[in-house]
């Protein structure tokens, strides 16, 4: 099984569990990696035969833009249930990271990873 990947997306959303953080918004920066097969669309070389990673990019954004979660543990599932349901993901590796949310800290997050990574 071949993997798209997506990395360093940059969304701002409102995020965290302090009164103050629910008043703000804060960048997460988000990686995916996704289980496909990319044989068709290497031959074809056409676009409507991949995992289009724009179109991933572009509804991740917008979910991820208008939500208010408390924990990147759960917009992680969440990000990894949506790609999973809505691009016919069979596995994907979802990382959420929220810099500067510990001082002293360059980055914190979480790494999940959902579903059967196909042979």
């Amino acid at each position: 099984m071949d993997t798209i990947f997506l990395h360093d997306l940059k969304i701002d959303t409102v995020i965290g569990i302090w009164d103050w953080e629910r008043r703000i918004r804060q960048t997460v920066i988000i990686d995916l990696d996704m289980a496909t097969d990319i044989r068709r669309a290497a031959e074809s070389d056409g676009v409507d035969d991949t995992l289009n990673y724009k179109d991933v990019a572009k509804r991740v954004q917008q979910f991820v833009g208008e939500s208010e979660f408390q924990l990147v543990e759960a917009m992680a599932e969440r990000i990894a249930e949506l790609v999973r349901g809505e691009f016919d993901v069979p596995w994907v590796r979802v990382r959420v990271a929220k810099p500067g949310a510990i001082r002293g800290a360059g980055d914190v997050g979480v790494l999940i990873e959902r579903g059967e990574r196909p042979a």
